[in-house]
């Protein structure tokens, strides 16, 4: 693998950049590999990465139908945060934080992380009552967070609306320091390469179209070009894992909904920390290259499609437009969709499900991008032990049955 730097960015300019090679490898699948990983999103790359570096099992295959970051991965507002209530929740989320904080440098590759800081903003007192509990959780869960005043909001937003007609007046909100974004497509393109240097083979245009088993063990996947034999199969394919282990008599309490994204022309510097509106459930980042962009709240009809519906998208605007008048005057540049598989407590299944080899990374809802490390961190763990890691076992599958539900929708007050 060439090692990216100043000196070899120079030494191709003088060349004409006619040496640099591709990213990572495009191999044809093997006939057997000793893990297999469903999913080439960012989750599926990162298990493959920390399968070859933590744990020596290189003879790995990621399988994914379309092409690296073609999906999810791809489709997001890149925001990362662990401003959560539930102790379980904040040791997922702050693990996936801190592997970010160190990402670029160890994947030798400029994953673009910006620590800009989050609010999370309210609008009436009980709005922040639920901040200041949140701020609480947060320090007593060991992660930063504090409860933000209006004079000290609006003083990083100069440009909020606090006209006395506001529909939404800020009363100030929950504020966490170390929450930023990332390019989401880096993530994904930095973990495939420092994967395919460690010998893992990245099979893109491939789709599995069955799981073998035999005995009560995973024997193997199924795929257009051919069997593939494993004893260990990781699947990371969000919405579309239910269809994936149904013939196995796995049913998963997931639904999949559209998650619509928007980004307008470019502008100068104005804004320079996360905003998510408590009373629109609208919230906006500003790209390095000025975009705005910007998401809100689910389209609540289930669906596979990735471009989203009109009424939502009317919705998600006037929020934005109810907190930055100002931008009424921006052109929208591009709008699309993610498909997130949403579960009733918002949080993640991590896992052994079914047959012995078989481990799950689904059900991430809206939270899938932010954690991306922690969860690929967490399911090369279990490939390589065959049992839960200590933060990963309170999202087993079973907490359903059990009634261990982690509601953080219910906790944060937000389902993202």
């Amino acid at each position: 693998m060439t090692r990216y730097s100043a000196l070899a960015l120079a030494r191709e300019g003088l060349r004409g950049h006619r040496g640099w090679r591709p990213a990572w490898r495009k191999p044809d699948p093997k006939p057997a590999y000793d893990a297999v990983i469903i999913g080439g999103g960012g989750h599926g790359l990162a298990t493959a990465y920390y399968l070859a570096k933590n744990h020596g099992v290189r003879r790995v295959a990621v399988l994914e139908k379309g092409w690296i970051g073609g999906g999810n991965t791809g489709r997001n507002t890149t925001v990362i945060r662990s401003n959560y209530f539930y102790p379980e929740s904040v040791a997922l989320y702050d693990l996936a934080l801190r592997l970010y904080e160190g990402l670029s440098k160890e994947l030798n590759y400029n994953v673009m992380l910006s620590q800009r800081g989050m609010l999370i903003a309210a609008h009436t007192p009980m709005q922040m009552e639920i901040c200041a509990r949140i701020a609480n959780a947060m320090m007593l869960n060991g992660v930063d967070g504090s409860l933000m005043g209006p004079q000290e909001a609006r003083a990083r937003l100069p440009l909020l609306n606090d006209a006395p007609d506001a529909r939404y007046q800020c009363l100030g909100g929950v504020w966490q320091g170390r929450a930023g974004i990332a390019r989401h497509d880096a993530v994904a393109w930095g973990y495939a390469r420092a994967a395919s240097a460690l010998g893992v083979d990245i099979v893109e245009g491939t789709t599995v179209t069955g799981i073998s088993t035999s005995g009560g063990r995973i024997t193997g996947v199924e795929t257009d070009r051919g069997p593939i034999a494993c004893d260990r199969l990781g699947i990371a394919a969000a919405g579309a894992t239910p269809g994936l282990v149904a013939p196995l008599g796995i049913r998963l309490p997931i639904h999949d909904y559209a998650l619509q994204a928007f980004v307008s022309e470019p502008v100068k510097p104005m804004l320079d920390t996360v905003l998510l509106y408590l009373g629109t459930g609208t919230y906006v980042s500003q790209s390095d290259k000025g975009e705005l962009v910007f998401g809100g709240g689910l389209d609540r009809v289930p669906t596979h499609g990735q471009r989203g519906n009109l009424p939502v998208q009317e919705t998600i605007v006037s929020g934005l437009l109810e907190m930055f008048p100002a931008f009424g005057q921006l052109k929208l540049l591009r709008q699309w969709a993610g498909v997130v598989d949403v579960v009733p407590d918002s949080s993640p299944i991590l896992g052994p499900a079914g047959p012995e080899g078989l481990f799950l990374n689904c059900g991430w809802g809206t939270g899938g991008f932010k954690a991306i490390p922690a969860g690929g961190w967490l399911l090369a763990h279990m490939l390589a032990t065959g049992a839960h890691h200590e933060i990963s076992r309170p999202f087993d599958l079973t907490r359903f049955a059990e009634g261990r539900l982690i509601d953080e929708a219910a906790g944060s007050g937000i389902a993202h």
